[in-house]
């Protein structure tokens, strides 16, 4: 039989394809039209599923982690996704590369080192801790530990787990429904699957929008720093223009050229502005913090992760937040990471998703956001003033300029942001695009063109939309109104793991022996 033409073979699945895209059309003439009124909604709706859903986003992300040991210690530990004899499609160093470009995106880098200023100066009233004192300091890194470690990738490694697992060893459709089949059977597929895909496809968008709209806004920083003018609006389009058309060059490259290529540049990009910042800043008291705030983030783990013991708004502000952020990203982004993990045990997936990024944002933490906080207590809140005065967009160049990296340490930087933007929007764009195409299968991975053009292009206009309309504020409401629809798929997909790890194997597919 000959082959299909590629339309054929994938053509578009048009409720899941039309209908997010309708909505977030809507959502953009509205807040074009009435920008004022837009923020103002936006914001009473994000105020609300912070206070409601706050502990349910709280407490599932330490149960996940809780899930995930249970599976690695179980039968289902041994299982290699996609059967023993499967062929994986990546190497480990690749593979490690695709996973970490493909969840931090920006956000890493530009609340690296803005972040933990807040944290310094302004901690939660109810510690009772002096601003800016030493104490302050240890609250602050041990709160990026908390952020920026197990708690977010435990929310990411149960999705694509899960995904993994119905879609190469049951041969469920690449889709998000395919999660619950382990729980409800075949009746996952049909209208509820599909406004399951709507749903997460739009909570994709949203994240992907404020992750790509804080990338924006630190590449304009650092532009605008580099050559002393100001840009505005016009920079920050052009930023968000060259962006999009990047990543969609790269998307026609496929994954094995396109995105692990840029990937494997971009992580030992991150390595070298991490040593930079160990061999440049105040080395010896930057791992005495990371210790001393390790010690801290081990025993206050479970309160700290519920918001207990610590300011209800100020755990809204902060730690919910950031579990509404991940939870936003992860029913999508579960589909490419799970694609990856072909021919990879159970095991080896925790190893690779959950443990050694982990690892990774530690070491990142201790070199950037231990540089900022020991630089900004040395020089009186400097580079909180410049948040103060500014906005976090141009702090990371602020501090790199203090640690004596000049103009070409600056350029590495805003090309390791732009070029962060790209490999992660690239990896998500491709997810999109499959989710909202029929016919994909792990032979025919890839969706049209022309579809990921679309996604693409509908993500850079919301993004500068955002960042025009209400700079970083509406960034970071637009990611929690995403992450609450999200979190109950991912809730399901973890009950869906339990029950595999219950039965030993996600199928009849045979586990390796012990």
């Amino acid at each position: 039989m000959g082959h299909l033409p590629a339309a054929s073979r994938h053509p578009i699945n048009r409720p899941v394809f039309f209908i997010p895209l309708a909505i977030l059309s809507a959502a953009l003439l509205l807040s074009l039209w009435r920008g004022e009124a837009f923020v103002a909604a936006e914001t009473v709706l994000n105020d609300w599923i912070l206070r409601q859903l706050g502990p349910v986003f709280a407490g599932a992300g330490v149960a996940f982690l809780a899930l995930l040991g249970a599976v690695a210690l179980s039968p289902l530990g041994r299982t290699v996704i996609g059967g023993p004899g499967a062929k994986p499609l990546l190497g480990r160093w690749r593979w490690f590369a695709v996973m970490l470009c493909t969840t931090i995106a920006t956000g890493i880098l530009f609340w690296g080192a803005a972040e933990p200023l807040f944290h310094l100066n302004a901690p939660p009233p109810m510690l009772g801790l002096e601003p800016g004192s030493d104490a302050a300091a240890t609250f602050a890194m041990s709160t990026m530990f908390l952020h920026w470690t197990l708690t977010p990738y435990g929310i990411y490694t149960v999705a694509a787990l899960a995904f993994a697992l119905v879609y190469y060893n049951r041969g469920e459709p690449f889709s998000l429904s395919s999660l619950f089949v382990p729980l409800i059977g075949k009746r996952a597929h049909g209208p509820v699957g599909t406004g399951i895909d709507i749903i997460c496809l739009y909570a994709l968008v949203a994240g992907m929008a404020a992750s790509m709209g804080a990338g924006i806004l630190a590449i304009s920083g650092g532009i605008e720093t580099l050559g002393g003018f100001a840009g505005g609006m016009p920079l920050r389009w052009a930023i968000g223009a060259l962006i999009v058309a990047s990543f969609l060059i790269s998307a026609a490259t496929g994954l094995q050229k396109g995105i692990a290529g840029l990937s494997v540049l971009n992580t030992w990009l991150f390595f070298a502005i991490i040593a930079f910042a160990l061999l440049a800043g105040p080395t010896a008291h930057m791992l005495g913090l990371s210790l001393s705030a390790g010690g801290e983030y081990v025993s206050t783990f479970v309160p700290r992760n519920l918001g207990i013991g610590l300011d209800p708004d100020w755990s809204r502000q902060w730690t919910i937040f950031y579990w509404g952020n991940w939870f936003a990203w992860a029913p999508v982004t579960a589909l490419f990471l799970g694609r990856l993990a072909i021919g990879y045990s159970v095991r080896e997936f925790i190893l690779m998703n959950l443990v050694l990024p982990s690892l990774f944002g530690a070491l990142w933490m201790t070199a950037i956001a231990g540089s900022a906080i020991l630089l900004d207590q040395q020089s009186g809140a400097s580079l909180y003033a410049v948040i103060s005065a500014r906005g976090p967009d141009s702090v990371l160049f602020r501090l790199f300029d203090a640690l004596g990296g000049g103009p070409a340490v600056t350029g590495l930087i805003l090309f390791t942001i732009f070029l962060s933007y790209v490999a992660g929007a690239d990896a998500n764009v491709s997810a999109m695009s499959a989710l909202s195409t029929r016919g994909i299968t792990p032979d025919a991975p890839e969706a049209p063109l022309a579809v990921q053009s679309v996604w693409g292009v509908a993500v850079g206009l919301v993004a500068v939309v955002l960042v025009a309309a209400s700079g970083i504020d509406g960034i970071r409401m637009m990611s929690v109104l995403g992450g609450a629809p999200a979190l109950f798929v991912i809730i399901g997909a973890a009950l869906s793991l339990a029950a595999m790890t219950v039965r030993g194997r996600p199928s009849a597919a045979p586990a390796l022996p012990d």
